[in-house]
């Protein structure tokens, strides 16, 4: 059924009201509204949000419901990816399978759409993507998944990997990914201009992993924005991490917010606990649209993480140094309607003529949303109820 009517909700905190759902989209607010033989779900004064938004992930890499790995040692960024590509057969990782349970969970904890990051390589070709996209079909009806094509071992340096790339994109990949110019490629002219040259061609946005940090990964940014002056780009590339961003020169970063905002550039943070990371607040201040991501959950990378993007609030939050309420629920803004002005997903919101993607939560305020750790009351998308209580609708394989 994508008809519904939800009693007693307060939309994000506020008066509570009765929504009604016709076909999947956000028909009416307002006290004691008719039913009209639709279904009937009572609220109980929970806060209702938009879908939460899960806007960096690797849905191809998550371990999670399978044996334990144990990770027995300590690994370059380089090594962390070699070793992956190379055992991940070995270990079982299906991506399928595992797309499927990192997939239903994010949705039964509310999120409504995902961004994720497929590896394409030469070891795998594009079968990693194409049990992504099997996936996503499956879950058509539960959670909405976007596809980055990433090279996440490197582009100039594996020959081969640009014209899997190009396949990618013709075969149902919408984002175009790149990594670390410098870092992992050594080659940042031949890595940057062949992820903006295939982006040109299919006319994709970009969404580009960036690690470095400090100078180099300013160094990196620029290249950038040269590109995206040139070709007209503006609004069509996200950079995700930009721990450069993070760095103690506030004078050499604010030059390069300056940049980034007036360039329409898309700050995506998972507020890693371990690095250097962009101020949410301070991307507020200048305008610059900020989405979050969960990243790797469970992996051979490492043990944490968790398929809750109100958990990746709390994270923010703590990252960020965040104590003020209104603080507090920018965090929440990031993992949910900024992930939206990321993606630059149609019909998001919780209006009337909106897609009915929302989420109840606990709570007396949105600040105490985030900090509150309970499950989802109920979640829905379209229309149809997906979740209750932390629980999907749909069994995980």
């Amino acid at each position: 059924m994508s008809n519904l009517l939800i009693r007693n909700v307060r939309p994000n905190a506020g008066e509570a009201t009765d929504i009604l759902v016709r076909d999947g989209k956000i028909a009416a607010f307002g006290k004691g509204l008719a039913a009209d033989g639709v279904a009937v779900e009572d609220g109980s004064g929970h806060i209702v949000i938009s879908g939460l938004i899960e806007a960096h992930t690797h849905l191809d890499k998550s371990v999670w419901g399978m044996p334990w790995h144990v990770n027995a040692k300590t690994a370059t960024l380089r090594e962390r990816i070699d070793f992956e590509r190379e055992k991940r057969l070995e270990i079982g990782i299906d991506p399928h399978r595992q797309s499927m349970r990192q997939a239903i969970m994010l949705s039964a904890n509310g999120a409504s759409h995902i961004r994720s990051h497929v590896d394409i390589d030469t070891t795998h070709g594009l079968r990693l993507m194409e049990g992504i996209i099997e996936t996503r079909q499956a879950l058509k009806d539960v959670i909405d998944i976007e596809i980055v094509a990433f090279p996440q071992s490197g582009l100039v340096t594996r020959p081969g990997t640009v014209e899997l790339l190009d396949q990618a994109l013709s075969n149902g990949a919408e984002v175009l990914g790149g990594i670390d110019p410098c870092g992992i490629d050594r080659d940042p002219k031949g890595h940057l201009d062949a992820i903006f040259g295939l982006a040109e061609k299919h006319g994709k946005p970009i969404d580009i992993h960036l690690h470095e940090q400090g100078e180099l990964g300013a160094f990196s940014m620029e290249m950038m924005f040269e590109r995206i002056r040139a070709l007209g780009m503006q609004g069509k590339v996200a950079i995700s991490h930009a721990f450069a961003l993070g760095a103690p020169d506030y004078l050499r970063v604010g030059g390069l917010i300056e940049q980034i905002a007036e360039l329409d550039i898309r700050i995506v943070t998972t507020g890693s606990p371990s690095s250097t990371v962009p101020s949410i607040l301070r991307l507020k201040d200048a305008g610059v649209k900020v989405a979050a991501g969960c990243d790797g959950i469970r992996d051979t990378w490492g043990p944490w993480g968790q398929p809750d993007m109100m958990d990746r609030a709390r994270i923010l939050g703590m990252k960020n140094g965040l104590r003020r309420d209104v603080d507090l629920e920018h965090a929440l803004y990031v993992c949910s309607k900024g992930g939206a002005d990321v993606m630059d997903i149609e019909g998001y919101g919780l209006e009337v003529g909106c897609d009915a993607d929302f989420t109840l939560l606990t709570g007396e305020t949105l600040a105490h949303a985030v900090v509150d750790v309970a499950p989802r009351p109920l979640v829905v998308k379209r229309g149809r109820v997906v979740a209750r209580n932390g629980v999907a609708e749909v069994a995980i394989p």
